[in-house]
């Protein structure tokens, strides 16, 4: 194998890597979640202040993936969340969010497109 040979699928594999998900899918899935309205509680990246530079309203999805990677059931467990809700008195993002719980979101977003979402969202935590 050729050194520039070995050097493209470095650069290749790296690549794959460092993105949990497709940019394509990135452009899709940050519209879809523009149009549900997801972006005015939640972002991407940890660590990002919320309105005014105070806690942010939801969970940014970075670590909403990290929280859930690996765990059985778990994009059935935050389809649902996201059509119908939390409970502001079992949420583990208590102290870390201004937010005391989701509201229901099915008037805004199908099941299918819930789980496409969450399931990309699961992917930014690998």
């Amino acid at each position: 194998m050729s050194i520039r040979s070995f050097a493209g699928i470095a650069v290749f594999a790296l690549a794959a890597s460092s993105h949990a998900a497709d940019p394509m899918a990135d452009a899709e899935m940050m519209k879809l979640a523009s149009a549900s309205g997801c972006l005015t509680c939640h972002s991407i990246e940890s660590g990002k202040p919320g309105p005014n530079g105070l806690a942010p309203i939801g969970p940014a999805w970075q670590d909403v993936g990290k929280q859930y990677a690996g765990k059985p059931g778990a994009g059935e467990f935050l389809t649902r969340i996201v059509l119908e809700g939390s409970s502001p008195y079992s949420s583990h993002w208590k102290g870390k969010v201004s937010g005391l719980s989701m509201p229901p979101n099915a008037v805004a977003i199908t099941e299918g497109n819930a789980r496409r979402l969450v399931d990309w969202i699961l992917a930014l935590g690998r």
